[in-house]
């Protein structure tokens, strides 16, 4: 089994990406199997400086320890995205060429027009699919005049499918506008890039918050049209505040980085996550890594939205406190993480 985590450099880790980060390691060590770290840079208007160095650090500082991706090396480099540009481009023309995806040749005047006029009819679809219809001649035709382009997938009926989480699943994905995967600066979308990163990483388990769940039929069309086999996949229900609203990335309170300069340790944080839908736990109860590793299931994640109750962040760090103080192997490294807080909180004088 190898498992991935495809961490995005746009912002810095919090809980919903420790969630899934957690998820698709305990997955790989239940199995024996090979958890991956990658990083996702795709949309350079909104990558933030540090931001794959700081989620590197703060998974180590939680051990969650990948066997092998960004950071560590390994054979199947490699690990950032905007480092296989040349292998997104090779594969997008491989499904233009297999008549799978086509050239959209649409200026952003056009496009924006399309939107606008959808906007007022009702109709959702971002794009009318024109350049689907254009003839080989004059696709050709455009290309030798150099017009920019992008090039988008050909969407179709994907049959339901089963997700380990929600059972069958099934989305009429051929009614949406077709996806661009390759921007015109050369740059794959997601849904490309995650598709061609597991296949040429030997990917068999994909976990991931379900925000993706009904791009999924997309990423299994292009599996269908690469004769590839698909990961067996398994979409996390959403992580929502205690007054029922989505947790936000720009939630700073809920980054890893400021829960642990607050003085919460990785244990602390990984229960608080984990405890947060998922069966078969005692919620009261301090578990370190081996013990989840031990207990891990799929079978044990709820498909209800759940949330993070930050009230309980106070008790679970006072409980797992009282634990390592107690135990002989724990204290000297609590004592020192203690001196570090005060030092950094106070200085050295």
């Amino acid at each position: 089994m190898v498992t991935p985590s495809s961490e995005n450099c746009n912002s810095y880790l919090h809980l919903g990406g420790l969630r899934t980060a957690l998820y698709n390691y305990l997955l790989a060590k239940s199995s024996n199997g090979s958890f991956i770290l990658r990083i996702e840079d795709t949309d350079s208007n909104r990558f933030v400086p540090g931001a794959a160095e700081s989620l590197y650090n703060m998974l180590k500082w939680a051990q969650i320890l990948p066997n092998e991706g960004y950071g560590i090396g390994g054979s199947r480099g490699p690990y950032v995205q905007s480092e296989r540009r040349h292998l997104y481009q090779k594969y997008a023309l491989e499904l233009v060429e297999l008549g799978s995806a086509y050239r959209c040749f649409c200026s952003p005047m056009r496009l924006e027009i399309v939107r606008k006029e959808s906007h007022k009819t009702g109709y959702t679809a971002a794009y009318d699919n024109r350049c689907r219809w254009l003839t080989k001649a004059k696709s050709d035709e455009l290309l030798s005049q150099g017009t920019p382009y992008c090039i988008r997938l050909k969407l179709a009926e994907v049959p339901p499918w089963q997700d380990t989480v929600y059972g069958s699943v099934y989305h009429a994905v051929q009614q949406e506008a077709d996806p661009v995967i390759l921007k015109t600066d050369g740059q794959a979308t997601y849904h490309l890039a995650n598709v061609v990163d597991d296949h040429l990483m030997g990917i068999t388990h994909v976990v991931r918050g379900d925000e993706w769940l009904l791009s999924t039929p997309k990423h299994l069309l292009m599996y269908r049209m690469f004769d590839w086999r698909a990961p067996v996949y398994a979409h996390l229900p959403l992580l929502l505040n205690t007054d029922g609203s989505k947790l936000s990335k720009r939630q700073d309170n809920l980054r890893v980085e400021e829960l642990r300069r607050a003085g919460h340790s990785a244990r602390t944080l990984i229960n608080l996550v984990l405890g947060s839908g998922f069966r078969g736990r005692d919620q009261d109860t301090i578990y370190s890594l081996d013990q989840l590793v031990d207990m891990f299931s799929l079978n044990c994640v709820t498909k209800q939205n759940a949330k993070v109750d930050m009230d309980r962040l106070s008790s679970l760090s006072q409980a797992d406190f009282i634990r390592s103080v107690s135990d002989a192997a724990e204290k000297s490294d609590t004592v020192q993480r203690l001196q570090s807080m005060v030092r950094e909180q106070f200085g050295d004088g």
